[in-house]
C-alpha cells in the first residue's frame, strides 16, 4: 500500500487480466445460441475453466451473458447448469481425476442432460425438443474439451484444434450481425475453413468445414445439411491446395458454388456471396499467418500413414454413397399415379348421393353414367375445367344438378392436377438426388485417387497457342468465351464455351461455365467428373433460367502428345499434321440441357510434334458445311496458332458473315527442341 493506493505485482495482474478474459468470454458465447435457447459454448467455457478464480469469473459472465441474451425462461435452467458445472469442479478440486479433459466434458454433457431433460419432460412436446436438448449437449462436452487447454488457469497451452474451435464459436456470436441477406458471421466462418485447409490439408480442411457447418446448420435452425455440405466439401478440396492461397481460395468457391447451385433453399445464394467475401478476406490475412519466420510444415508424402487414412475414409465414403445411388436406382418406384375416375367419384360423393335421380343414374343406368364420364374425360384434362357440353346428351339432359355436379368436378379436378405435378416435381427431384450422389461419389474417388499420384515436377509446356474472338454483327460482346490453363499436375487444356444466344447474357453464361469448371480443373478433379457434376448443377440452374452452353474442352500433356477431347454439344474440332487433317465431332447435347447422367462425347487422339489442334463455336462454320476449314487447315504451311487463329476467323467471316459470335483455339506442338508455351 503506497500513498492510499493498491499496488498489484505483475503476477497479480496476470490473475486479474486471465479473470477478466474468462468473465468476457464466457458472457460472449452466451449470444452462440441452439434451438431451445441453448447456449452450449457458454457452459463449455465454464466447465474448462475449472474451479477457483477462472471458474468463478466464467460463472459470473455466464450471468451477465443469461440477463443480456436470454429471457427468463431460458436464463434460469442455463444459470443452473452452470452453478451446478462449477460447484461439481469446486467440490472436486485436489483430484487427479478432474485434471484430465476428458471429465470436464463427460461431466459438463452430463449435467447438462441432468438439467435438460427435466425441462424436456414438462414440455408441451418432449419428443421435439429431446433432439436439441441432446445436440447441445454434445456440443457442451466438445467445447468442454476443446477449451480446457486454453482456460485452465496457470495451465494454459495455445493448441491448434482448441484455438479454431474457440474462433468458431466466437463467429457465431455474430451470426445474426447482418448487412443485407449477408451474416457477417457466416462470412467469417468461410475464411476460417479456408484457413485450417489452407494451414493444415485436406483432413483438416474437411474436419472443420463439416464440423462448422453443422453447428451453423443447427444454430441457424435452417431445418438441412445446407451448411455442412457446402462447408465440409469447400475445406476438402480446399486442403488438396495445402500452402497455395488463392488456389485453396479458389477450390473453396468451386465446391460451394458447385453444392449450392442445385439447391433450393432461401440460404443457398445468401451462403455464396458469404464464400466470396470469406475467401475475399482470408486472401487479406497478414503473410505471417501463412509462415513467416517459422518453416512451414512439409506436406505429407502420399503413402505416409495419415494419407493413407485419409484415402480410406475418402473411398469409404464414396462407396457409401455410391451404394445408397444403386439402392435408388435398384428397384423401380412404385407408380403413384392416380386414376381420373377419383374425380368424378369424389364429385359424385358431394352431389349425387342426396340427389333423387341418385338411384336410377348410379344403379339402374351405371353403364350409361360411366360412359358419359369416360367420354368427358379427355376434354377435362387437355382443358383443365368440365363443361356442360363435354358429358352426352343422355346424360346432361336427365341430370337436374348438373352446374352443381360440374362445379364439383373442376374443384376435384384442380385438386387432381395439383396432385399429379405435385408428384412430377417430386420423382424429378428423386432422379436429379440420385444424380447427386452419383457425382459426389465420383468426386471423392477421384480425389482419393489422386492422393495416390506421385507429385508432378513443374516444368514448362512445349505448346503455343493462338486465340481469337469476334462478336456477332450489331453485338458489342461475344457470347463465347476461350480460356487456355495448365494444371499442377502438367495438364495442357483448351476450353472454348458458346453461350446460347448472343450479347452480354450468352457471354455470362458461357464465362460462368467457363470459370467452374476451370476452377475444378485447378482442384485436381478429373474432367470427365468435372464435365458431368458441372452439366447436372447447370441442368438444375436451367430449369430456372432456360439457359444453356456447349463445353468443348481439349486436354494435352504436351511431352507425349496425348489428347483427348470432350464435348457437350460443341462444334467439330480438327488436328492437323502435314497435309493430313482428323475432323472431331460429338453427339451429346449442350450443358443444362440434360440431367446428371448425361456424359461427354470423347475423343482420344495424339498430336505428334508439328501438328495442330484447333477448336471452333458454331459460328465460324456450319458442321455440315465445313470443307473450306479442313481445305484451309491442309493448306496451311505456318507455324504461328495465332495467325492461323486470325486467318481461320476472317476466312468465317468473309464466307459466313458473322451471323453468329466466333470463337477459335489453336494448339501447336513445335517439334522437339522448339518454343516453350506461349
Amino acid at each position: 500500500m503506497q500513498h492510499g493506493q493498491i499496488t498489484l505485482g505483475k503476477e497479480q495482474r496476470a490473475r486479474l487480466l486471465a479473470a477478466g478474459i474468462r468473465f468476457f468470454l464466457t458472457a460472449a458465447l452466451c449470444a452462440a445460441r441452439c434451438p431451445g435457447g441453448y447456449a452450449p459454448f457458454a457452459l463449455g467455457c465454464v466447465s474448462a475453466a475449472g474451479p477457483g478464480v477462472g471458474g468463478g469469473a466464467a460463472l459470473a459472465g455466464a450471468g451477465l451473458g443469461a440477463l443480456v441474451f436470454m429471457d427468463f425462461a431460458q436464463g434460469l435452467p442455463f444459470l443452473a447448469t452452470a452453478a451446478l458445472i462449477f460447484t461439481t469442479a469446486q467440490a472436486l478440486r485436489g483430484w487427479r481425476a478432474v485434471e484430465d479433459r476428458r471429465w470436464s466434458a463427460v461431466v459438463a454433457a452430463g449435467l447438462f442432460l441432468t438439467v435438460g431433460i427435466i425441462y424436456v419432460v414438462q414440455s408441451l412436446s418432449p419428443l421435439a425438443d429431446a433432439a436439441p436438448c441432446l445436440a447441445s449437449a454434445l456440443l457442451t462436452g466438445a467445447a468442454a474439451w476443446f477449451y480446457r487447454p486454453l482456460l485452465r488457469m496457470g495451465q494454459e497451452q495455445l493448441e491448434p484444434d482448441g484455438v479454431l474451435f474457440l474462433t468458431m464459436s466466437l463467429l457465431l456470436t455474430l451470426g445474426d450481425v447482418t448487412v443485407g441477406e449477408l451474416s457477417a458471421g457466416r462470412a467469417l466462418e468461410c475464411a476460417l475453413v479456408v484457413y485450417a485447409a489452407c494451414q493444415r490439408g485436406a483432413a483438416a480442411g474437411a474436419a472443420m468445414g463439416l464440423g462448422t457447418g453443422l453447428v451453423t446448420d443447427l444454430c441457424a435452425a435452417s431445418g438441412s445439411m445446407l451448411f455442412g455440405g457446402a462447408y465440409g466439401l469447400g475445406g476438402l478440396l480446399a486442403g488438396l491446395r495445402q500452402g497455395r492461397r488463392g488456389r485453396c481460395a479458389g477450390a473453396f468457391l468451386a465446391a460451394v458454388f458447385l453444392a449450392l447451385l442445385p439447391v433450393q433453399h432461401p440460404q443457398a445464394r445468401p451462403l455464396m456471396l458469404e464464400a466470396v467475401f470469406g475467401a475475399g478476406v482470408f486472401l487479406m490475412l497478414p503473410g505471417r499467418l501463412f509462415g513467416g519466420k517459422r518453416v512451414l510444415r512439409t506436406q505429407e508424402e502420399p503413402g505416409s500413414a495419415a494419407g493413407d487414412r485419409l484415402r480410406a475414409r475418402l473411398d469409404q465414403t464414396a462407396a457409401a454413397l455410391r451404394d445408397l445411388y444403386d439402392s435408388m436406382g435398384r428397384v423401380s418406384p412404385r407408380s403413384t399415379e392416380e386414376n381420373p375416375a377419383v374425380v368424378f367419384d369424389r364429385a359424385a360423393e358431394k352431389v349425387c348421393r342426396s340427389c333423387a335421380l341418385c338411384e336410377h343414374c348410379w344403379q339402374r343406368e351405371y353403364t350409361g353414367t360411366f360412359n358419359a364420364m369416360n367420354d368427358a374425360t379427355p376434354f377435362l384434362l387437355e382443358r383443365g375445367r368440365a363443361m356442360a357440353k363435354d358429358f352426352p346428351s343422355y346424360f346432361a339432359d336427365r341430370c337436374i344438378h348438373l352446374p352443381d355436379l360440374i362445379s364439383a368436378i373442376n374443384g376435384e379436378l384442380t385438386a387432381y392436377l395439383l396432385r399429379r405435378q405435385y408428384r412430377r416435381e417430386l420423382e424429378d427431384t428423386r432422379r436429379s438426388a440420385r444424380g447427386q450422389y452419383a457425382q459426389l461419389s465420383e468426386l471423392l474417388t477421384a480425389t482419393a485417387a489422386a492422393l495416390e499420384t506421385a507429385p508432378v515436377s513443374a516444368r514448362a509446356s512445349r505448346g503455343c497457342i493462338g486465340a481469337a474472338l469476334r462478336p456477332r454483327e450489331g453485338e458489342k460482346v461475344c457470347g463465347d468465351t476461350l480460356a487456355s490453363f495448365s494444371t499442377e499436375a502438367g495438364l495442357l487444356c483448351l476450353l472454348l464455351s458458346d453461350g446460347m444466344g448472343t450479347g452480354e447474357e450468352a457471354r455470362k453464361e458461357s464465362a460462368l461455365t467457363c470459370r467452374l469448371l476451370r476452377q475444378f480443373l485447378e482442384a485436381g478433379i478429373e474432367p470427365e467428373s468435372a464435365l458431368k457434376t458441372l452439366n447436372s448443377a447447370m441442368a438444375l440452374r436451367g430449369a430456372d433460367t432456360g439457359s444453356f452452353t456447349t463445353v468443348d474442352l481439349l486436354t494435352c500433356r504436351t511431352e507425349t502428345g496425348e489428347a483427348v477431347f470432350y464435348k457437350f454439344g460443341a462444334a467439330p474440332s480438327y488436328v492437323k499434321k502435314n497435309g493430313t487433317v482428323r475432323r472431331i465431332t460429338g453427339g451429346a447435347l449442350p450443358v443444362g440441357l440434360r440431367g446428371a447422367d448425361t456424359v461427354p462425347d470423347v475423343t482420344r487422339a495424339t498430336l505428334a510434334p508439328g501438328s495442330f489442334a484447333v477448336l471452333i463455336s458454331d459460328g465460324v462454320a456450319d458442321a455440315n458445311h465445313d470443307e473450306w476449314l479442313q481445305d484451309l487447315l491442309a493448306g496451311w504451311e505456318g507455324t504461328d496458332p495465332q495467325a492461323l487463329a486470325t486467318l481461320i476467323l476472317a476466312e468465317s467471316v468473309r464466307r459466313e458473315g458473322l451471323q453468329d459470335d466466333c470463337g477459335v483455339q489453336v494448339l501447336y506442338l513445335p517439334p522437339e527442341g522448339g518454343a516453350k508455351m506461349v
